[in-house]
């Protein structure tokens, strides 16, 4: 099996708990010689922690080493480094969200399809056991009527105090400021001016909504349109309601509980004889499963009940496995950075249709 080498740019949570321990576990496919963070407390901290040999504080200086690839996982935007990184030759898996805006996403697109490389969005719950369990239930749905979806978020810092994550205060305002530059322009070539529940609503579902959508997704396909769009709570809550073929309706809510514990998040898909329903845990955890239940009718009338045994590999873990042997066996991306600027587009079309009080159809 060919080894991968891989940089991974963005030493915080989601590296520490998850990348990081993963691609140490999966040393048949990947080695990592090399990672960068503009704090560097906490580039040399996961260097050391992860016996990883060099560690830098700008990320053209990883480009410019001999990794095959590259993961970010830093601070968004990410459209910069995605960008540079593909016109270097590399590889790119780029964490949720890929980006804010059209504009970003088509010029990681373009940068991708010009540079001939692997371009994965970090989409892990379609590469989830349950997921794709589920989705092979869907696929044989031919009388769907109904899909509610609910995404009730407590706080991460009360699961993230299960695990050893070291940050440290050490970023040099050059960063932060333009960091904070890039973020302010994606966010208005997105959604313009907008701030307020509308402004609130689009960072919730760019940063955890997204998980939602693209799942939506890879399940129903693209939309039809957004029918209309409820914000309350300061956009904190949030329910929206999509179209698709055949007059099927989504009805999605995501709203904050913060200072709970429970955390949950359902995708419920019904027809007329048969009712798909996946369980998920909250990202920041590890080794607790996605359940799927199922109910059917089966054609002498009787009433089934199944909930499947779940495989107990991460979806974390499947996700940069699917990633290296796009690199390695030349399959197609499931999560593709150029069909990640439909979810973009959909997050933009769900403010607008809050702001504009209307149906919102899809033109993508």
């Amino acid at each position: 099996m060919k080894r991968v080498r891989i940089g991974v740019i963005g030493c915080g949570a989601i590296a520490q708990v998850h990348h990081l321990p993963n691609l140490a576990a999966l040393q048949d496919e990947f080695e990592v010689p090399i990672v960068c963070d503009v704090s560097a407390g906490a580039a040399e901290y996961v260097s050391q922690t992860f016996h990883i040999p060099r560690y830098v504080t700008d990320y053209r200086d990883l480009l410019a080493s001999d990794v095959d690839a590259v993961l970010l996982c830093h601070s968004d935007p990410k459209t910069r480094v995605a960008v540079e990184a593909f016109n270097a030759g590399k590889h790119v898996f780029v964490e949720k969200p890929m980006c804010f805006s059209i504009q970003e996403a088509d010029a990681i697109s373009a940068a991708c399809q010009a540079s001939g490389k692997i371009g994965q969005a970090g989409y892990m719950k379609v590469h989830d056991p349950a997921f794709e369990l589920a989705k092979r239930e869907v696929d044989t749905m031919d009388d769907i009527r109904f899909v509610q979806a609910n995404h009730l978020h407590c706080g991460n810092e009360l699961h993230l105090t299960n695990f050893r994550i070291k940050r440290f205060d050490d970023i040099p305002p050059d960063a932060m400021r333009q960091g904070s530059e890039d973020g302010a322009k994606a966010r208005h070539d997105a959604i313009g001016d907008i701030a307020g529940d509308a402004g609130s609503a689009f960072s919730t579902l760019s940063g955890s909504g997204i998980h939602d959508l693209y799942g939506f997704r890879a399940m129903l396909g693209v939309p039809e349109a957004v029918a209309s769009t409820e914000l309350w709570n300061g956009g904190r809550g949030i329910t929206t309601i999509l179209e698709y073929p055949n007059e099927v309706r989504l009805v999605y809510t995501w709203a904050a509980i913060p200072g709970l514990w429970d955390f949950k998040e359902t995708l419920e898909v019904y027809g007329d004889t048969k009712r798909v329903i996946v369980k998920y845990p909250t990202g920041f955890s590890r080794g607790i499963l996605s359940t799927v239940t199922v109910h059917e009718i089966e054609a002498d009338g009787t009433t089934v009940l199944k909930e499947p045994a779940i495989e107990w590999e991460s979806a974390f873990s499947r996700e940069i496995r699917h990633f290296h042997a796009c690199i390695t066996e030349g399959i197609p991306c499931r999560t593709s950075v150029v069909d990640a600027r439909n979810d973009i587009a959909l997050i933009i079309n769900i403010v607008k249709s809050y702001t504009e009080h209307a149906r919102i159809p899809s033109e993508w």
